[in-house]
Formats: structure tokens, sequence, C-alpha cells
């Protein structure tokens, strides 16, 4: 067994992974600063992204870009703080060049990672941000229209009692920020569901922030 894959912990899966010089993809360890594990902490509720940008892959951490900090403004405007209350991290761990979408290979490569961080962390509640974290986690995700799948709960046939919400990615806020307002609406729709079944302690307003580009 990968040795990686073995850890007892999510702080030994952390470090031996971060630590790994991982090649299983040339093209993207070939330029990479950082393998990019996640940013937060292991809670009932997860957040996954694409992959790392230029940022995230010099600081390595996830979503501390422009579009992380937007996202982290708007789950705190709903009372979530996105270092305390969620665990993120991308459907790859390495920045793709020019950052580029992954590759369907890239993603099965990079997949035992993140389904080790779904088997042991156990999330109650899974972001999914964008449509590339929608295609790889949910089976024929690319048959419905984003704008169909935005702001819905649902669970999937593998992960039983696992809730998922598909939201716009951040990035993508930045370029149509007249999107703005839905995904606020359905950040409340989460906060909401969160507070029904006693995920979060955090009142509403002690982490506020607002919503801007």
């Amino acid at each position: 067994m990968d040795p990686i894959l073995g850890a007892a912990t999510y702080a030994d899966f952390k470090a031996a992974l971060a630590a790994s010089n991982c090649a299983k993809c040339p093209a993207l360890c070939a330029n990479r600063h950082n393998i990019v594990v996640d940013r937060g902490r292991p809670s009932p509720v997860m957040v996954i992204g694409e992959a790392p940008g230029e940022n995230e892959d010099l600081q390595g951490r996830a979503f501390v870009g422009r579009g992380g900090q937007l996202f982290d403004r708007m789950m705190a405007d709903i009372g979530i703080d996105t270092d305390r209350d969620v665990l993120i991290v991308n459907v790859l761990k390495c920045r793709p060049p020019d950052n580029r979408p992954p590759t369907p290979q890239e993603a099965a490569n990079c997949r035992p990672f993140l389904q080790w961080q779904l088997d042991h962390v156990k999330p109650q509640v899974v972001l999914l941000l964008g449509a590339t974290a929608a295609r790889h986690l949910v089976p024929d995700a690319d048959k419905t229209p984003m704008k169909d799948r935005v702001g819905r709960f649902f669970e999937l046939p593998d992960r039983p009692g696992t809730l998922f919400q598909v939201h716009y990615h951040p990035a993508y806020l930045l370029r149509d920020p007249r999107k703005k307002p839905e995904t606020a609406v359905h950040l409340k729709a989460l906060r909401t569901r969160l507070d029904d079944l006693g995920l979060l302690v955090a009142p509403i307003g002690a982490n506020r922030g607002r919503i801007e580009g």
C-alpha cells in the first residue's frame, strides 16, 4: 500500500502527501512549488474545488487567491470561518499549467488522495465548487447544466447520509458578479441546513463579512 494512504491520522496523511514529491502526473510535478493538500481543518463540512492556482501553489494552501478570498468573505457572511469550521480540498493537489482544467488521467491519479480525505474525515456536508468538482464526484453530472444544479441538496449512492450541494466556483463569480446574489441565497440555505443538523456552533454575525469582488 502507498504509505501516504496508509496514514493513521489526518495530520500524518497531510504531512506525508505534502512531502511526497508525487510524480504521477509529469505535466503537473515539473513546475509545481508545493503539493497543496488543504486549508482549514477536518470538520463535518468539506469544500471541494478544482485545483490549486498560482497563489495556492506558492503558499501550499488551498483557496488563498482572489477566488479564495471571495469565498472566505461569502462564508463569513453566513457565520462560517473557513480556517476553523471547514476543510477545503481540491480534486487535484498540484497546479495545472496555465490553470487549465484537470485531465481525466490527472484526476484519476489524484483520486485516491481525495478518496482518503473523504473516507477518513467523513464529512456530513460537502460543498462542490464549480463544474469540475461536480464532474468528478457526481455520476452523469455533465448531463445537467450547472445552472440547474447549483444550490440543490442531494445524496450520492456511494455516500449515503452525506449531503452534497453544488455552487458556482468563486473564480467564476469574479468573472460574472451577477451570480453573487444567487450564490448568497444558496449559502444562506446551506447555513440553515447546517443549523438544522447541529453542525456549527458559531452564531450568524460572529465572522460577518461582505460579498464583493
